[in-house]
Parts: structure tokens; sequence; C-alpha cells
């Protein structure tokens, strides 16, 4: 007992030590997903992109993880060899990935660098740039979902039965900011270099830092092993059996809390992934300002994600919370879709449901899955919900190409014609209803199956 209270996980400076490195990283892995969010209209103008070209470019992150599994077999691999070694490899994945993506929009390429020759001798209809950046993005994400799942799973580790929903909010919250960087400095760095490929180097930069930061948690991670060495032992000695998968697939709650996950994320990151070009085409405005104001989302996110995972841990009601997030995100698209408020009233509101059920989701895993299998059950879940987001920027893509058949690269960049964005958005406001129908099933589950998801998470 008295070796359980000296661990390093009792300190509550060295745990919340733990996670600003660990969220270093993760603030590295959101900047550098949407560092070409708010660049959309000059691939489109300086690359001879189509939207259909960027809805391909955006998809290629979730490809490992739909069709490859590899956000699932992270997760197992994560439970069976430990946090270190698997969140190195991926975060691995992540830098190398990037590299690629930057140097696919790079001078040296474009005027016939390595691997040119090979990307413009097939798919022949595809410009190069748009084929090499998407092997790097396509690395990217095959790093980045899975070191996510690693991420959430170490705070879990530190943190679970005291701020857990608290600790995940702001890993959250430090990922937001990533976003919200993207939003406000890759239009800056373009407009001042008047070049793309700086500001995907900028990510690159920042994601070689997190790198560092987690090499320094590998540390600790291995000394609080080291204290804990007998349940250590057991948990990485307990052989992994497909069984387990099968168990999680036949639980009702984590199969609608799951369901939940795709349908929401897969209508707020393609969402806004396009959200920059929408401002930009609905409201006349320019990528700099389109950025600043996408950024309301992240930012808001970055004070409510805690704030309602403070709220979660002392006062329970996640089911509950996931529902007033499901509502607020239907509104949100109806109004983006059918009216013209000003964006910074449903930038706000869709900023406050990117907070409530997040906050209230993922702690919720963790009562409804035993700690030993959490990788695999957020390899699993991530997976899932990749499905979404590897199908929907297409889906934008093309519909937005489809609603605007007569809109050109030209027309565009001589202000002449601007994007109509009221049925992709009609699209997304459809997943919205169809989450908070989970969330409803979720919270009805709840009742009956006794997780406690609208209990406390804070043990007392």
């Amino acid at each position: 007992m008295n070796d359980l209270k000296k661990a390093m996980n009792e300190s509550a400076l060295i745990r919340w030590g733990m996670l600003i490195l660990v969220s270093i990283t993760m603030f590295a892995n959101y900047y550098f997903y949407d560092a070409l969010s708010p660049l959309k209209s000059t691939l489109e103008t300086q690359l001879n992109w189509s939207s259909s070209n960027y809805g391909f470019f955006v998809s290629a992150y979730s490809i490992p993880n739909v069709f490859l599994l590899m956000a699932v077999i992270g997760g197992i691999v994560l439970d069976k060899i430990g946090i270190r070694i698997t969140g190195f490899v991926f975060v691995g994945f992540m830098v190398l990935g990037s590299a690629l993506t930057a140097y696919g929009a790079s001078d040296t390429f474009l005027s016939g660098g390595p691997g040119y020759n090979f990307m413009n001798s097939i798919f022949k209809n595809l410009p190069p740039s748009l084929k090499m950046m998407t092997l790097g993005f396509f690395l990217f994400g095959l790093g980045a979902e899975t070191s996510i799942v690693v991420f959430t799973k170490a705070i879990v580790k530190w943190f679970k039965g005291k701020d857990l929903a608290l600790a995940l909010g702001m890993n959250l919250a430090f990922g937001r900011l990533g976003m919200a960087a993207a939003m406000l400095i890759s239009p800056s760095i373009e407009q001042n270099t008047n070049r793309i490929d700086p500001a995907i180097w900028f990510g690159t930069m920042l994601l070689l830092i997190g790198l560092l930061t987690f090499i320094v948690y590998m540390f600790y991670d291995k000394k609080l092993d080291k204290q804990l060495e007998s349940s250590a032992t057991e948990e990485e000695e307990e052989p992994f059996r497909l069984a387990d998968i099968g168990k999680l697939l036949t639980n009702r709650s984590f199969i609608y809390i799951t369901l939940l996950c795709v349908t929401f994320y897969s209508a707020v990151f393609p969402f806004v992934k396009y959200a920059p070009d929408l401002l930009s085409n609905k409201f006349g405005l320019d990528n700099e300002l389109a950025g600043r104001i996408t950024s309301i989302l992240p930012f808001g996110t970055i004070l409510f994600t805690p704030l309602f995972g403070t709220f979660t841990d002392r006062k329970g009601k996640s089911a509950s919370l996931m529902i007033y997030g499901s509502i607020l995100l239907i509104l949100v698209h109806l109004i983006f879709s059918l009216t013209n408020i000003t964006p910074y009233i449903p930038m706000f509101l869709l900023g406050v449901a990117f907070s409530l059920i997040p906050a209230a989701m993922w702690p919720s895993v963790a009562k409804i899955v035993p700690e030993k299998r959490l990788g695999s059950a957020y390899g699993l879940m991530f997976s899932i919900q990749n499905i979404g987001l590897w199908a929907f920027p297409m889906l934008i893509g093309k519909v937005l190409d489809l609603s605007n058949p007569n809109i050109t690269s030209e027309a565009l960049a001589a202000g002449t014609a601007s994007y109509d964005y009221t049925n992709p958005i009609l699209m997304l406001t459809v997943l919205g209803i169809l989450g908070l129908f989970f969330a409803f099933l979720l919270k009805r589950e709840d009742k009956v199956s006794g997780y406690g998801l609208e209990l406390p998470n804070k043990k007392v």
C-alpha cells in the first residue's frame, strides 16, 4: 500500500506534467490536420485542384484506418506492447507523412524533383502535387489516429479515479488549440510567402517538437511501470483474444457510443475542412478573415471542454450532455445552410457542441470498457469514426461540384463566381439527426446496463 502511495501517478504535479507532454504532441497533430483547411481556394488556383480533388486529399487521412484497420491494429498493439513503443512508432509516421505532404507542394517537387516523374506517370488525370501530397497525408493519418489512442490511454493510466474527464478535456483543448492555430497561422504564412509549402513545413516542425516531448514522456512512463511492476506485468502477459473485440461489438452501450462518435465527428471535422471556403464564398471573406472566424470553434472548445469535463467529473450527466451537444450540432448546420445569420453565432455554438460531446464521450468509454482493453476499444472506435472522416470530405467535394457545375478555378480566382454550400451542409444536418438518435439510445441503455454514465467520474 505504501508503494502505491509513492507511485508517480499519485503526484498531481507529475500527473499534470505528463498531460502537458502528450498534449504538446496532440497540439501538433491537430495543427497539421488542419494546416491546409483555410487554403482550399489557394490549392485550387495555384495547384489547379478541384473541390473533388481537395476532398480526395482530405479523405486520404482516413484510408489506413478504414481499409487497413490501423487504429484497431494500433489499439491492439498498444494493449500488447505498451504506450512507449507504440507511441514512438506512430508519432514517427506522422512526422514522415507531414514531410512528404509539404514536399509535394514545394517548388523542388513541382519543378521535377525526386518522385515527380513517377507521380506524373500514374493517374494522369490528377495533378502530380495531389498524388504526392495525398501519399503524405495517408502516412500522416496512419500515425495520427493511433497516436490519439495512445495519448488517450496514457491519460487514463495517470488520471483514472481522479480528474479523468478534466484531463481528457484539457488534452482535447490542446488539440483544438492546434486547430485554431492552423486557421490563424497558415493563411498568414501563405500570404507572406505567396507559397503553400512553408505553411505545411511549419506543421512538420511542430510534429518534430511533438516527437521530442513524447520521448521525454516515455522516460517517465517507464519509471511508473517500474513502480507498478506487478500490475503492469500481469497486464502485459495477458494475451489478446479476438473474442475481446467480439465482446465490444455485442455491448450495446459501446455500439451506441461508437455510432454517435462516427456521426458526430463526420458532421464536424469534414465541415471544418470546408468552413473557411464556405465563409469566403457565402459571405465574401478573404482566406485570413475566414480562418479567424473558423478559429472561434476550436477557441470555444479550449474553454468549454475542460469546463464540461470538470462538470462530468463532479456531477455526471454524461449521457445527457451528449444529447444536448447533438441538438446544438443540428441547429448549427441548419443555420449555415438555410440562413444568412452572421457566421460568428453558429461557429460559437458549434464550439459549444464540439465541447459537450467529447468531454462526455471519451471518459464514458472508460466506464464501459475494462482498462486493460481500452486501447482496443478506442482503436475500434477511431477506425469506425474514420469511415465518416474518409467518406464525407469526398462526398462534400462531390456534392459541391455537382451543385455548382459551371464554376471554374479561373472564375473563382477572378472573383466572378462563388460556391453554393447549401446542399453539402444539409447533408451534414442529417448526420446530426442520426447522432441525436444514438445519444437517446445510449442514455436509455445506460439505465439497463448500469455503467453509470449519468454518475460522476471522480471517486470520492
